[in-house]
């Protein structure tokens, strides 16, 4: 409520507003709760939201940060930053038909910066930065609740009234300790929507700014709206979501500037009635602002379709299976089923999973399934919500609960599959805007309780119980979130019929080297979902290195069945098929894996390899050449080439083509290694000796470049120095080949020369 008085004579201004706002309920006034100074309570609110995500802070890079930080090009220094704003969040070009259309680029912008100045992929900064995103938003969100809660109201000196400081500091107490955001906290991804979530509330607050100078309503500043607009875009150029406050600014200005009534608006609209003026649609500005509104996200929305182009982004069956049902009946009862599990998991967060895909969440096919009942409750509270909202009497209320309601769906639209299919069955990360809502109904409900109990401290102690076992779960999530077993772990006993979770602990495992247990969980993975091509692919990967290649056979082969443009799983069947000498079928099988990714330099590295046993040199040289010009960091394919000429004789080429490698890999001792065989062969020895000692002293441990040394100083003559890296070389390895016989040989010479000085 804006008010404001023209008499010049009013004695005191300031008490003219408080005695207005007192016109309307005062959700504080029945409440017993803390009444803090606004600056305790956001330092309360600051401290509490810091303590529950506090043990996140040294986590690792787990789940999605692996592909949207540490393997995204975007992130180094050797990237243009012009190449952010036609990348999306995961480094793929938006124009490339793998994209999966997620424009972020201020996201990803603030990733480089932390990397930048950590020098490096080093995870503490970045978790430090989203604890410190999440406290700012809950700080925020004491502002944002007195607002939403109380009114709109400033005084003479153009300061806001926060006329609901007791329900605006419980609401912003829900909001920062509530369990469904610790995957936006102690996920790094989550910054995208920490990011979002901050500049929405920012414009939010700027478009309430814009009534500061208000005349009965009359007067308000474009500069505010447009700022707000401007807020608005930098938000959805953080996560999509952003957008959508524009939306809420437009619901806001209707209901708490213009006081419109929307029943009474739709009935005069219905009956053609001519006094719409006095609905309210017409006063005050509205309709400007609302055009400006609305043009200002028309213009965003055509700018960001313009960058990434008009194609919609490929996801597959498993990634949201309603999406793909036949039966518009399947798909709309599975949606409101989603939608109803969203919101339980607003009201009753404690079963929380990194990932709902894959058979996590089995589809409703009919209406005999029980679970029907889940949607019937969400639509009999949702109805019976907007209903109040609506038909209430009490303006208070009606404002209230549709703000309530529209914080809480309008966020979420982008993620309802309504207008478009998105990636994901549920994903908490996308709940963490719409909470506001959440926590502005159940503040709303504690409130009404409270004007009708007797004891009404009994009831403040239930909600302080709630608000700390939010917080006690907060933090056990969020020490589940700290490295890729435990959070894999913790979603088993969630969702044990998702394959993809069954396949993360698989992985897991097989990079900690546990192969055994790994294969048990890739087969569940396989046997929950038969067409899981890249569990299949993982699991043939580590058969392949058991030797058990038959088995590994069936799995790439069904794998490249079943999705046959699959490129890794087309090399690794090449590499099993070459490992069984059935060398045609390989080079075929490399090959198709090279039509479906054309720039695959680790499928040439094992084509030349394969042209290398059927003694194809030329073939084998070009293929690791290919590999070396995609990837030039490609240390295997230099090497290999490096040997070939050696074993050949072309030592002057292996010579050129080592040099070449070590310019573009200077710190590689496998390199030098390699280059200083050949240089001792070219009897280049004080240059092949100084390879050698920068080689060992990269990698001290390899009896090989002991050996090696020791046969250069045997053949060029120092043989005492022979002699001790011989020694040094049988003692890491005793069973090295040659290197006995070598010192053998070098042990009798010098027995020999002995004989002779004696």
């Amino acid at each position: 409520q804006i008010c404001n008085q023209h008499n010049a004579k009013a004695p005191n201004l300031e008490q003219v507003f408080h005695r207005m706002a007192q016109t309307e309920p005062n959700l504080d006034h029945d409440v017993s709760w803390f009444l803090l100074p606004s600056y305790w309570a956001k330092m309360v609110v600051a401290l509490i939201s810091f303590l529950c995500f506090a043990n996140s802070y040294d986590g690792d890079f787990v789940f999605d940060d692996s592909e949207a930080i540490i393997n995204n090009k975007d992130l180094r220094a050797e990237t243009p930053l012009g190449d952010l704003w036609h990348h999306d969040f995961w480094g793929s070009k938006l124009s490339s038909n793998t994209s999966h259309k997620s424009y972020r680029p201020l996201t990803v912008l603030t990733f480089r910066v932390n990397y930048l100045f950590a020098g490096g992929f080093y995870p503490v900064g970045f978790h430090v930065i989203n604890i410190i995103l999440h406290c700012t938003i809950s700080v925020l969100m004491v502002d944002v609740f007195s607002i939403l809660l109380g009114g709109l109201q400033f005084s003479n000196k153009g300061r806001r009234l926060n006329l609901a400081p007791k329900t605006s500091l419980l609401a912003a107490l829900l909001f920062a300790v509530h369990p469904v955001h610790t995957e936006c906290v102690a996920g790094i991804v989550g910054r995208a929507d920490l990011l979002c979530a901050l500049f929405f509330l920012l414009s939010f607050l700027g478009y309430c700014k814009a009534f500061r100078e208000n005349k009965e309503g009359h007067n308000f500043s474009i500069f505010w709206v447009l700022v707000s607009v401007i807020l608005g875009a930098i938000a959805m150029l953080c996560k999509e979501q952003g957008i959508t406050i524009l939306g809420l600014n437009a619901v806001f200005d209707a209901l708490v500037i213009n006081k419109l009534n929307v029943l009474e608006l739709i009935q005069k609209l219905l009956h053609k009635d001519k006094s719409l003026e006095n609905a309210g649609l017409l006063r005050k500005g509205l309709l400007f602002r609302i055009t400006l509104l609305m043009s200002g996200g028309a213009s965003i929305l055509y700018i960001r379709w313009r960058i990434m182009g008009t194609g919609p982004p490929a996801f597959t069956e498993v990634d949201n299976p309603a999406s793909f049902a036949d039966s518009l009946f399947v798909r709309a009862i599975n949606y409101n089923y989603y939608y109803s599990l969203n919101a339980w998991l607003l009201l009753c967060p404690w079963w929380l999973c990194f990932d709902w895909s894959m058979g996590c969440i089995p589809l409703i096919k009919s209406v005999s399934d029980w679970r029907i009942i889940a949607l019937a409750a969400l639509w009999f509270c949702l109805i019976g919500l907007i209903c109040q909202a609506l038909c209430s009497e009490d303006s208070h209320k009606r404002r209230i609960l549709t703000l309530g309601l529209g914080f809480l769906i309008i966020p979420f639209l982008p993620a309802s599959n309504l207008f478009f299919r998105v990636g994901f069955v549920i994903a908490e990360r996308v709940i963490y805007l719409p909470s506001i809502g959440y926590c502005i109904l159940f503040t709303y409900g504690f409130s009404l309780l409270s004007k009708q109990a007797k004891k009404k401290k009994i009831l403040a102690v239930a909600v302080l119980g709630i608000l700390l076992i939010n917080a006690i779960r907060c933090a056990l999530r969020s020490s589940q979130w700290r490295s890729e077993e435990q959070l894999f772990r913790s979603a088993l006993s969630v969702c044990p019929l998702n394959a993809k979770v069954h396949y993360n602990v698989g992985k897991n495992l097989a990079d900690k080297g546990n192969q055994s247990a790994a294969i048990k969980y890739y087969r569940e993975a396989v046997r929950l979902n038969p067409k899981y091509v890249h569990a299949m692919n993982n699991l043939g990967n580590i058969l392949k290195e058991r030797n058990e290649l038959h088995e590994a056979e069936e799995l790439l082969s069904l794998a490249v069945r079943i999705q046959p443009d699959f490129a890794a799983a087309w090399m690794n069947l090449g590499i099993v098929q070459n490992s069984l000498r059935r060398f045609e079928e390989a080079e075929q099988s490399y090959w198709t894996a090279i039509k479906h990714r054309k720039k695959y330099p680790d499928c040439y590295y094992n084509l030349g390899r394969l042209y290398a046993d059927l003694n194809r040199h030329i073939d084998a040289l070009n293929a690791w050449r290919n590999a070396t010009v995609l990837k030039p960091e490609h240390s295997l394919a230099w090497n290999n080439m490096i040997i070939l000429l050696d074993n050949t004789g072309n030592l002057a080429q292996a010579e050129a083509v080592g040099r070449e490698a070590l310019e573009l890999i200077p710190n590689d001792h496998s390199l030098m290694f390699s280059l200083a065989n050949v240089l001792g062969k070219s009897q280049k020895y004080k240059e092949s000796e100084a390879l050698f000692l920068k080689a060992i002293k990269a990698n001290p441990n390899a009896a090989s470049y002991h050996g090696n040394l020791a046969v250069l100083y045997h053949r060029w003559g120092n043989l005492d120095l022979a002699k001790k890296h011989y020694e040094v070389s049988l003692k890491l390895d005793p069973m090295a080949p040659g290197t006995k016989e070598n010192y053998n040989l070098l042990r009798r010479k010098l027995e020999q020369l002995q004989k002779k000085g004696g």
